[in-house]
Order: structure tokens, then sequence, then C-alpha cells
């Protein structure tokens, strides 16, 4: 791609650095800001640097957040007894958007994926025991995406929880193999939360 200007390659490049945006949609925005009022492109660049300057994770369950400890932990109104076990902070967002879960969250931060290089050590593991050992957990749903990498994860913290005297249970198959939770439609996802059944029911199937 040949441009015209060094100043205009060089935000292209950097547009196309996100995931999902490859040159000529990089283009296609960068020529669009170029469009727009001073004013509206410095309120563009500064909601991202305040993004990246201001932003937290909830020091309970690793949830993007505005604050120390997120609305969701500090809501009385959630039932405390209960933690569905996500990938990262989209899955949060599909299964708030379901309206069918009360609970409250643990963000892993990704999945078990010995060919990436991600281990569980790499994951936010050891504060979900904490968190089991310290509160009045009765129940760990797993709603992680039914992929390989997905299993590997459900499968390992299984057995690391399992002598906890608690409930594990994992979504019904509503997802199909190979899907993931952010893609999921709110009708199937929210089915699959509220008919989520024993993880052992799953084992050797």
């Amino acid at each position: 791609m040949n441009f015209s200007s060094k100043l205009l390659e060089n935000a292209v490049n950097e547009f196309g650095n996100l995931p999902g945006i490859g040159k000529k949609t990089a283009l296609r925005l960068v020529l669009h800001l170029l469009k727009e009022s001073k004013e509206d492109v410095d309120t563009f660049a500064s909601s991202i640097i305040t993004l990246k300057n201001n932003i937290k994770y909830c020091k309970t369950c690793h949830n993007i957040s505005d604050f120390d400890i997120c609305e969701i932990c500090n809501s009385f109104k959630r039932d405390h007894s209960l933690i569905c076990v996500v990938e990262d902070t989209r899955d949060v967002m599909a299964i708030e958007n379901t309206n069918q879960y009360n609970g409250l969250y643990h963000v892993l931060n990704g999945l078990i994926s010995p060919m990436d290089g991600v281990g569980p050590a790499d994951l936010m593991i050891d504060s979900l025991v904490e968190r089991i050992k310290n509160q009045e957990v009765k129940e760990i749903i797993f709603a992680l995406s039914a992929t390989m990498e997905g299993d590997t994860t459900i499968f390992y913290l299984h057995k690391k929880l399992k002598d906890f005297n608690l409930k594990i249970s994992t979504l019904a198959r509503g997802i199909a193999f190979g899907g993931e939770i952010e893609y999921a439609d709110e009708i199937t996802l929210g089915r699959s939360i509220t008919t989520r059944v024993p993880y052992e029911n799953t084992l050797n199937k």
C-alpha cells in the first residue's frame, strides 16, 4: 500500500495492529478521523489515554472496573455464594446480557494452552482457590468456551477444587463444541446457565 504521507502511514500501521483490523479497514478508519473535527478527535484520543491510565481490575474477581472492587462484587443484591468462572471480561458482559445470572464472577484472564505457552500459573487460579477458602461459596459454575483449551482448563480446575465442600457445575451443552461464550446468542447462553449440570456428569462422555 503506497501512502502520500508518512504521518498517514504511521497512523494506519497503528490501527492495523489492532486485532481484526486489516490495512484497508485501518486506512478507512484513519481517513474518517481526518474528516472529523479536531475537538472530536481529541475526545477520541483522550478517552483511550484515560482508559489506559485509569482502568482498574477488581481485586476480588479480576474483572475490568472503575474501582478497586467492581460493582458486581460490591452489590448486596447478588448471590455471593455462587461464582461463575469465565475466561475474560467479554464473557462477563455476555452472561450479564442474558439477565439469567445473579451470582458473582471470577475472571481467569485466559485459558490453559500449552501450545501458546499458557499454563495454570499464568491464570488467576490461585486467587479463585483463596476465595473459596475464605468465603462461603456453595457453587462454582464453569462458563468457559467449548474448545480444547476450555475443556483442559475446566478439567484442571475441577482437580483443584474437587476436595472442597461445594457444588461444581458447567454450562449445559447448548454451546456447540468449538464455540466461544462471547459469540453465543443470549437465549442459548441464558438457557445453558439455567440448565447447567454437575461437572461430574460430563466426564467420560
